[in-house]
């Protein structure tokens, strides 16, 4: 998965320059999941970068935690979805490219807004259903905080799929044990989180998410657990701020831009694989 791997450093340089320059947004979620959204763009998912709103007959994907916007747009932009340069825009005013994703925009591959956390499931949800509806075999992929389960909405939504056997969602926590006022045990003492979703009626599975053969192949276990009359889960175990060094399992690298001097820090130890924007 050496290519793979490359996307990812490439994807991990365009995150800290796009906050960087923007002086505003979130870099160490974005980090700590880069390595799936490469496995999930670039490998797993059915998508196509001629961007419909509907998404019939391709997997779609929801991010319910929408502050990790860096991630996502960094990984559309070198999916296709829209020109590299634009990531210049990032957090700008008229930019399409928002701190947390919106959609009067239009910018491709975002189908919801996700500012507001705790929503996520329910959408991807209800998008899972449609496809049902419509006899469309795909797939949903949805991407969770593990602070953002603090929001109660979030297990009316599982209860919800659980009991109506929504078994087209794979959705994944990123389980990283960290928010943005501390550590997940300490703000909200959310616990096992995979026993709740198994209480729940979820099938569950669980990864390392900064390895990037892993995610693939859980991703597709996950994939082969569909239509089995249960929604499933995968917990994904990352490093906040992972690949540099000064960032990784740093609840304060949350939400915080990196000054110049740390920038060429963070640079420094992630590679220029494919090219900046």
């Amino acid at each position: 998965m050496a290519d793979l791997k490359a996307i990812a450093a490439q994807i991990r340089r365009d995150i800290v320059r796009m906050v960087h320059a923007a002086n505003s947004g979130h870099p160490g979620g974005s980090l700590g999941c880069t390595d799936f959204f490469t496995a999930l763009y670039f490998e797993v998912m059915q998508h196509n970068p001629e961007f419909h709103m509907d998404g019939k007959n391709e997997d779609i994907f929801f991010l319910s935690n929408g502050h990790i916007s860096p991630v996502w747009y960094a990984t559309l932009a070198r999916s296709g979805y829209f020109d590299l340069k634009e990531l210049y825009t990032f957090r700008k005013i008229n930019s399409r490219l928002q701190g947390h994703p919106a959609t009067h925009e239009h910018l491709p591959g975002v189908r919801v807004a996700s500012g507001s956390l705790g929503q996520g499931m329910s959408v991807a949800l209800g998008a899972a259903i449609a496809k049902k509806l419509n006899n469309d075999k795909n797939i949903v992929y949805s991407l969770h905080g593990d602070g953002e389960l603090e929001e109660g909405q979030n297990w009316e939504a599982l209860m919800f799929g659980a009991h109506h056997k929504v078994d087209n969602i794979i959705s994944t926590v990123d389980w990283n044990g960290q928010q943005i006022d501390g550590t997940t045990a300490s703000v909200g003492g959310i616990g096992d989180i995979r026993t709740k979703f198994e209480a729940f009626g979820w099938n569950t599975l669980a990864m390392n998410g900064n390895d990037i053969d892993e995610v693939i192949a859980t991703l597709r276990t996950a994939k082969n657990l569909s239509g089995n009359g249960k929604p499933t889960a995968i917990m994904m175990h990352t490093v906040m701020g992972k690949g540099v060094d000064f960032m990784e399992n740093d609840h304060n690298w949350h939400g915080v831009a990196p000054n110049d001097e740390q920038l060429q820090r963070a640079l420094a130890q992630l590679p220029e694989t494919l090219g900046d924007f």
